[in-house]
Formats: C-alpha cells, structure tokens, sequence
C-alpha cells in the first residue's frame, strides 16, 4: 500500500502567535541561530519534493541574496498577480484546493507549506493541512504578521511530537484528527 502525500505546515512563530513583524522582518528569528542546530529541518525538508508558498514569502526569501533554497523541489507560488513560471517557481493563481487534489494523486514526497499567513490561512479554512510543526521561538513580538488569521474553520488536532532545545526554541508537532 502506498502511502498518502501529506501536506505539512512548518513553520517559526513568536510565542504570541506572529510570523513576521508588520513590516515583513524576520531578523528576530536569530535569537535562536546556533552552529550546527538547525531543528530538524535538514531531516524534514528529504521528506518533501513539493513547496508551496505566497508571493509576499516567495519575494522575502529572494531578498536575502542567496540561492534559492528549493531549486531541488517542485514549487509553487500562489499570486493574484503573477503567472507563468521564473527559473525557480510556477506562479498558481487559480483555487488553491485544486493544486492540492492535484499534487496529492501524484505520486511523491510530502508537500512543504513554506508560509505565508494567507496561504495558510486558505489552506487552513478548507482543512488541507495535515500536519502542522510549528517552531516557537521565544521572543514576543507584541504585533506583526498572524501565524492563523481567522477562519470558520475548528480543526481538531492530535499532539505527535515535542521537543524543547537550549536556546529555548520549543516545537511541537501536530495531525489533524
């Protein structure tokens, strides 16, 4: 039996709920930066071979300079705006739930959620994620960018794993019941 692609949400949030500050900065994240810690991520992103992200997320991680960090993965950006694709990404204006159905009866790894809140946001009003890791970064941000903007949906959701390190990063990982 082969096993379902799930799509999982992994992400950092301050411990007030906040993805970003409002003007899109995240240099808070580095309060938790160590040599050699990198919190599962290295492990976790071998499991994927989808990324889906928003535009606004798609432009910041451009904006570091760096090469981009999927080259090695199927992604996605959903935009309003744009469309087509650019040497690292096909831009996906259409219903997100589509592409969703669509990459699930492929066959593959799992689908990375890479963020941002209006992508989780859509994704999370039609209870597409199946699985949600959530790094808590111990800092409180007061106000910014939401992790989960309202929605009418309640998700139930059943604890996998926890684990808390030095630096005081707590993550916690869930499934949706």
């Amino acid at each position: 039996m082969e096993l379902e692609r799930k799509v999982i949400l992994y992400i950092a949030s301050s411990v007030d709920g906040f993805i970003a500050k409002e003007n899109g900065a995240i240099d808070w994240l580095s309060v938790v930066e160590r040599p050699g810690e990198d919190y599962g991520y290295e492990s976790f992103i071998e499991t994927v071979d989808t990324v889906i992200m928003g535009r606004k997320t798609y432009d910041k991680v451009l904006s570091f300079g760096i090469e981009f960090p999927h080259k090695n993965k199927e992604c996605y950006v959903i935009s309003r705006t744009k469309t087509g694709n650019d040497e690292n990404v096909t831009f996906y204006g259409g219903d997100v739930s589509n592409l969703i159905q669509e990459l699930k009866n492929k066959e593959g790894k799992n689908i990375f959620i890479d963020g941002g809140s209006e992508v989780v946001r859509e994704l999370k009003s039609h209870n597409l994620i199946d699985e949600y890791v959530i790094s808590y970064i111990p800092i409180m941000l007061g106000n910014g960018i939401s992790l989960f903007q309202e929605t009418e949906t309640e998700i139930k959701l059943e604890l996998i794993d926890s684990k808390s390190f030095e630096t005081g990063l707590v993550q916690v990982s869930y499934r949706t019941v």
